[in-house]
């Protein structure tokens, strides 16, 4: 079993350095900076919602960086939400999470910057025939000052499998807090509004510190919680996926 286990996160690690690989490839607009990182976390916890049944994830991202502010890049992690709700009838077969982006950030003043860009999530794999796609493009804009963050992102497809709910929008109000030279808190607190599913929408917040080792090295750990219904997210084993949760993350960046 543990066997199985190795070798099922070697083909996602693989995979997912094939996914950062593609970013490279594109056209490097003005001379700029590549920036990539692999990190392990004790659960992938996105938007208060666990999407590996509270299982750890293996992440990876590249990101190019253009001097005009232009940047585009890639990110991918293990997942198991989608496959959690396989059954004979409906057979999924989905394990994997790769997201593209390409955006736009100005900085206004030395404190003030504003961002905009698209954001697609791409979930490989097989799915039941009138299956709705979880593959979901999002359109944001957001604006940080003084370490408080405001961003907004609206779904210009289907929101992750939700049939019906394009336009579904999500806000994310962040304050960030240097204590030390290496040490930061972060709070953070969010609304998911899913369209024509009015169940389904739910708020979360969070509240973290992370500590910079320096060479690249960072490790962070976190308190994840929401209101989000029992119902609607509690996945076909039964586990609730936005209960309350401690995540722990270990992050080298290149």
């Amino acid at each position: 079993m543990q066997n199985k286990i190795s070798k099922r996160y070697r083909t996602i690690f693989a995979q997912l350095l094939l996914g950062c690989s593609m970013a490279v490839s594109m056209p490097v607009w003005a001379a700029g900076s590549v920036t990539a990182s692999v990190a392990v976390a004790s659960n992938y916890i996105f938007r208060g919602l666990s999407q590996t049944n509270q299982q750890p994830a293996l992440q990876a991202g590249l990101d190019y960086a253009g001097s005009g502010g232009w940047y585009v890049g890639t990110w991918g992690s293990n997942i198991s939400w989608l496959a959690d709700g396989s059954s004979l009838a409906t057979p999924i077969s989905s394990s994997l999470e790769i997201d593209g982006y390409a955006g736009f950030r100005h900085t206004l003043s030395q404190d003030i910057s504003v961002d905009l860009g698209v954001y697609t999530y791409y979930y490989p794999g097989s799915y039941p025939s009138g299956f709705t796609s979880p593959n979901t493009t999002e359109g944001y804009m957001g604006i940080s000052a003084w370490g408080l963050s405001l961003k907004y992102s609206r779904a210009l497809t289907n929101l992750f499998g939700f049939a019906g709910s394009k336009d579904s929008g999500y806000w994310d109000l962040s304050y960030s807090q240097a204590l030390t030279n290496t040490w930061t808190a972060v709070a953070h607190v969010g609304h998911q509004r899913v369209e024509n599913s009015p169940g389904a929408s739910y708020s979360d917040w969070n509240v973290s510190i992370a500590n910079d080792f320096g060479q690249g090295f960072s490790a962070s750990l976190g308190y994840y919680d929401s209101n989000a219904s029992r119902a609607v997210y509690t996945n076909v084993p039964g586990h609730y996926l936005g209960r309350a949760t401690l995540l722990a993350t270990l992050n080298k960046s290149f």
